[in-house]
């Protein structure tokens, strides 16, 4: 992972302290280097006045002396120079003649009178420009002493320039704490004000975790600043996105009650017709035995008419409990519940004098699919009374089923005009959001959770004789699936 990375990878809080400190450090070395290349300037420049100072008057002493070859009175000035610029801390100073030698010293034990400079000596010195050596923390300065513009000899000085790094050692001691001290205290100051200003936003984000988890809640007034008007008016849009939100889901849910009672309703009309006929023959049958009964012939045939009724109405009642009974929506699907919702929409197609093209193929190795049978059936029902309602009077219907070991595929055909994308988008489309929250199609998007809540999916093709087919491909149920279900 690169240093950047790296860096995007700490928290804010902690981020931006280390961002100010990293920049007070950059700024401090840059700030110590000018500070102290100034004062190096500063410093050469004044040891070079102070040079040129002593220089001047150890010239006007020592002229007259050198031009006689005088090396007592060269002795004599050189003591008495060095005893008047102590500020400038002489270690070693040099006269020579005309001839290059030596004519007196300050240290005449190292560099005795008549003796020539070695060649080492010579390489520190430069005419009337002081040279520093940091090793030696020693200056060097030389100068060339003519009369009437002829030369007569040079002197060599060399002076103590300890004093001068001891001062920029100082100086730059001095600027590495102050900025250290600077570093800290803006580091911790940007950690602590931005801690601060992120506040607001770990509350938001907190509530939008919980959100995000299914359990959304408005944030309090009390957490609300007061002061920070941005921040007021960011909590108030969430807590009017929450409340917005309750209230879309309140309606769906209410929308998708009235669908659910509007489905019950038909069903249920169909099925008073479907009760009410075996009813009215059983009534018809009660007569007769009661008028003649006693005819062996004609109380069979009631006993056969009236046990036809009842195992109608039977029929018709747990074919609606099938579907209908929460307790049974978790058992495994057979064929007999597609069975069940024919009987079912039998009263709806009669009512629309429709046909029902019917085609059930149950090839695999077991009876029942492992798959939650109570859902599949609602979502068939749901379907074929789509397809009843888009179809015309006297038109058809179709449903073909393939059960097999790996899952189920279900066709369902309408002769209508057509699906609108909008609302086929509930079926197949990523985010059926919009058509949801526009209140249209909650039957289909029942069929959507159904489908996939199995791990199912769902296509929509145009039927080559007219209308649409509505296909979904139901996946049974792994073991891995059933163990985390359980």
């Amino acid at each position: 992972m690169s240093l950047f990375r790296r860096l995007k990878s700490i928290p804010v809080s902690y981020r931006v302290p280390l961002v100010v400190a990293l920049l007070m450090i950059v700024i401090s070395v840059a700030i110590s280097e000018r500070v102290l290349s100034r004062l190096s300037h500063t410093q050469e420049r004044f040891l070079d006045g102070l040079a040129e100072t002593y220089l001047d008057g150890l010239s006007a002493a020592v002229v007259p002396a050198v031009m006689r070859g005088d090396v007592w009175e060269v002795f004599d000035a050189l003591d008495r120079a060095s005893s008047s610029y102590e500020a400038l801390a002489p270690k070693e100073t040099v006269v020579t003649g005309v001839d290059s030698r030596v004519l007196a010293a300050s240290d005449p034990s190292r560099l005795p009178s008549y003796s020539e400079l070695s060649a080492g000596f010579l390489e520190s010195f430069r005419p009337d420009v002081v040279t520093i050596d940091e090793p030696l923390k020693a200056g060097f300065v030389r100068r060339d002493l003519a009369y009437q513009g002829q030369p007569i000899g040079t002197i060599y000085a060399t002076f103590d320039v300890s004093h001068l790094f001891a001062e920029r050692r100082e100086i730059l001691v001095t600027l590495l704490v102050t900025n250290g001290i600077l570093a800290v205290f803006f580091s911790l100051g940007g950690f602590l004000l931005v801690r601060r200003m992120i506040g607001p936003m770990r509350v938001l984000e907190d509530h939008m975790r919980s959100a995000a988890k299914g359990g959304a809640q408005t944030i309090p007034l009390g957490d609300i600043p007061p002061g920070d008007r941005e921040v007021a008016r960011l909590f108030r849009g969430y807590n009017a996105l929450v409340h917005a939100e309750r209230e879309r889901a309140n309606f769906a849910m209410q929308l998708a009650e009235e669908e659910k009672l509007s489905s019950l309703g038909r069903l249920a009309s169909g099925m008073a017709h479907e009760i009410n006929n075996p009813l009215g023959g059983l009534f018809n049958a009660m007569d007769t035995l009661k008028k003649h009964g006693h005819t062996p012939g004609v109380r069979e045939t009631s006993i056969s008419l009236i046990e036809r009724g009842l195992t109608g109405i039977r029929e018709v009642v747990e074919a609606a409990l099938a579907t209908y009974r929460p307790e049974r929506s978790a058992r495994p699907l057979t064929a007999e519940d597609l069975d069940d919702v024919r009987l079912l929409l039998k009263p709806e197609l009669r009512r629309r004098r429709q046909r029902l093209d019917w085609q059930v193929s149950w090839t695999g190795s077991k009876a029942a699919l492992p798959m939650k049978g109570g859902p599949v059936r609602q979502a068939v029902l749901n379907l074929l009374l789509n397809a009843s309602a888009v179809s015309p009077e006297g038109g058809a219907v179709s449903l073909s089923a393939i059960g097999t070991d790996q899952g189920l595929k279900i066709e369902i055909g309408d002769q209508g005009p057509g699906m609108p994308p909008e609302i086929a988008g509930i079926l197949v489309d990523q985010d059926p959001g919009p058509a949801i929250r526009a209140g249209r199609g909650l039957g289909l998007w029942m069929v959507r959770r159904m489908v996939d809540d199995l791990g199912g999916i769902a296509a929509i093709a145009v039927n080559p004789h007219g209308g649409t087919i509505v296909t979904l491909s139901l996946p049974v149920e792994s073991k891995g699936a059933k163990a985390d279900a359980a």
